[in-house]
């Protein structure tokens, strides 16, 4: 504000701004209006035309007002203006030495991102507890675990039951089958490479019959189709597995099953009866067990049992007797102990060297012996079983 001066001054008011001077100043220190004679003149009036433009007085507050408003006014305009340009409190750019690319010889590839796959939760079934059920029981019946039944049912770790009591049973997860690939394991291309015939067990077969009918052994069988035990069943279904055959069964043999005969019985000679180098032939005779087929027969076999050598001879015969060659006779001079004992048999096939396979149709005779004295004759070679 400015101060006004002490009334014992004279004073005039300045026509143009309302600002007080001396009376005797000439023009106004504010506006620079001119006092002139009685009136006054401002130095502002225009110079040419007789009209004077209107005074606007201001005084020193408002006037001071007005340019704070004007400067409030123009930063607010500009600070609006720069931050619509993102030019607002960034400093002077800063130049960074240019640096030259270095050549990358091959792109690194991105890792891919795995999106996992939400598996379906599939919703779990009821139960009601019955009679003497137990959660073990319960698991199987569902083919999941006890624990299973336990955390889905909250029960403790004893899972006790009550009758009547409903269980949320979980279903089990499902496992996907994997991929199935090019390259099979050493099992799968022994399966895959093996040809099989299937065959239905039949009234009377057992497991070592069908073994030797189609030539392979029943160990084999037993293996391929994931059996623990030899016991054949009737109307079971197996597979045969042709590429173990051990033998080939022969074209003009019917591999019929041999009936249970009874064990024969033998006769002659006596148990333990000896004979001596004059002997030239022994021999064996038994009982009968029945009309045999045509691919039956008596199989007997003879066994030189001192010294250990057991050099035996084995032939199949139709009749009820044997006779043992004299090629057989011991020729050391001094007498020697022979078993010997008799079985029905059925040829069911030949194997690959062409000799024929039998099967055993019944029980095997009791073991008789007899002795033979040597001739002291060089020996000859012991025959070749003939049918």
């Amino acid at each position: 504000m400015t101060s006004e001066k002490p009334r014992s001054t004279p004073t005039k008011v300045c026509p143009s701004c309302g600002t007080r001077v001396s009376e005797r100043s000439p023009r106004c220190l504010v506006c620079g209006h001119q006092f002139t004679g009685g009136g006054s003149q401002s130095l502002s009036a225009p110079l040419v035309g007789g009209n004077k433009l209107p005074e606007v007085r201001l005084s020193v507050p408002i006037a001071i007002g007005l340019l704070a408003l004007f400067l409030l006014v123009g930063g607010s305009l500009t600070y609006v203006a720069l931050a619509q340009t993102g030019g607002l409190g960034q400093g002077p750019a800063v130049v960074s030495p240019s640096v030259s690319p270095t050549a990358t010889l091959s792109p690194t590839p991105e890792t891919p991102t795995v999106t996992p796959t939400m598996q379906p939760s599939l919703t779990p079934l009821s139960y009601t507890v019955q009679g003497l059920d137990t959660c073990s029981g319960i698991a199987f019946a569902f083919n999941i675990q006890p624990q299973d039944i336990i955390l889905a049912n909250s029960l403790n770790a004893n899972c006790g039951l009550s009758i009547g009591q409903v269980l949320r049973i979980p279903q089990p997860t499902f496992t996907p089958t994997p991929a199935a690939t090019a390259t099979l394991s050493e099992l799968e291309a022994t399966i895959a490479a093996c040809p099989t015939q299937q065959h239905v067990v039949q009234a009377g077969e057992s497991m070592s019959l069908i073994a030797v009918t189609f030539g392979v052994p029943m160990e084999a069988i037993l293996e391929w189709n994931g059996l623990t035990s030899d016991v054949a069943f009737e109307g079971q279904r197996l597979s045969i597995p042709l590429c173990e055959r051990t033998f080939v069964a022969g074209a003009t043999v019917t591999p019929t099953i041999a009936p249970a005969y009874p064990a024969p019985e033998p006769l002659l000679p006596a148990d333990g009866e000896p004979f001596d180098s004059s002997s030239d032939t022994i021999t064996l005779q038994w009982s009968s067990v029945g009309a045999l087929r045509g691919n039956e027969y008596y199989q007997v076999t003879v066994v030189d049992i001192t010294g250990g050598q057991n050099q035996r001879i084995v032939d199949e015969v139709k009749d009820t007797s044997f006779i043992v060659p004299t090629s057989f006779r011991p020729t050391d001079g001094r007498p020697h102990i022979f078993a010997w004992s008799v079985v029905p048999v059925a040829q069911i096939g030949v194997d690959v060297e062409g000799l024929p396979v039998f099967v055993t149709g019944g029980p095997a005779s009791q073991e008789r012996v007899f002795s033979w004295s040597g001739s002291g004759a060089s020996a000859a070679p012991t025959p070749t079983p003939t049918q």
